[in-house]
């Protein structure tokens, strides 16, 4: 995980709502993935799999800031469950959720996403 330093430099241009989400997806994702590695890339937080490949290939999910929520990006998502239909996107594999509220943020169930996206291994699954 990155130093709490550097979240915060991260983080101190957002509003604190928006601070808020981000913290608690970091420790979302902590607890399901703990063997993930967190670096900050493309203006946000990046978790994989290192020894399985890099960012891409072996990613879990992204943190991405915006003005006025935050997503939760899934590189592989569209190969990921998703039974409550909160995935969105139209790329051809990245699937994200927008979170504008800590207090509406359906966290069971962005674990739920979180979990499959950790055991997710795209050099076994055929491309769509």
């Amino acid at each position: 995980m990155l130093s709490l330093h550097e979240i915060e430099i991260l983080l101190q241009r957002w509003p604190r709502h928006l601070q808020e989400i981000v913290l608690e997806l970091r420790n979302l994702i902590a607890a399901v993935a703990p063997d993930a590695s967190e670096v900050l890339r493309w203006g946000g937080l990046s978790y994989f799999h290192e020894g399985r490949g890099g960012i891409v290939s072996a990613g879990i999910c992204q943190i991405e800031i915006r003005d006025e929520h935050v997503r939760l990006a899934f590189i592989h998502g569209a190969f990921l469950p998703d039974p409550c239909h909160l995935l969105d996107g139209n790329q051809k594999s990245k699937r994200f959720i927008r979170i504008t509220s800590y207090d509406d943020a359906p966290w069971d169930d962005l674990k739920e996403l979180i979990l499959p996206a950790s055991k997710f291994d795209p050099r076994l699954t055929p491309s769509k």
